[in-house]
């Protein structure tokens, strides 16, 4: 399958709704809401892979952050969220999406990019592992209500 990426901020609404499929938890308003805050934002950037009749197939979404486990160099650019619809999988439209984030990356004088996923989530890992990525550390997160 062929696909093309454009940056995500040429189509909001297709943006705003994928994210709410990666983050169920996030409504549409709230994820409206992130994106129009980061409206010029240089501190990341978000693209959009369209299948070959134009319709949204997935999303990466990038920003710098300050530290990244098993990481040399800080900033660091991070996927925040990396996404393809379920039935366009496995044709190559991750790959693309995570190349354009290298891209972004190499281009803005980066030599690394950190990424994440949940301990059980082992189609993502295995996703990330395709792609070079290289598992640096594996955490259990903590809260406790004061």
């Amino acid at each position: 399958m062929s696909a093309r990426i454009v940056p995500a901020e040429r189509l909001p609404d297709a943006w705003a709704a994928l994210r709410v499929r990666l983050w169920p938890d996030l409504d549409l308003a709230d994820s409206r809401a992130e994106i129009e805050a980061q409206d010029g934002n240089t501190d990341g950037a978000a693209f959009i892979a369209l299948s070959e009749d134009g319709t949204p197939a997935g999303f990466v979404e990038l920003s710098l952050r300050g530290y990244a486990e098993g990481c040399e160099g800080a900033p660091v650019p991070y996927v925040e969220g990396w996404y393809v619809e379920p039935a366009l999988r496995g044709r190559g439209i991750g790959r693309m999406l995570v190349a354009t984030a290298e891209a972004w990356a190499r281009e803005r004088g980066f030599r690394e990019l950190a990424s994440d996923t949940q301990l059980d989530n082992t189609d993502s890992q295995a996703a990330h592992g395709a792609l070079g990525f290289q598992e640096v550390e594996r955490i259990v997160v903590f809260r406790k209500p004061l």
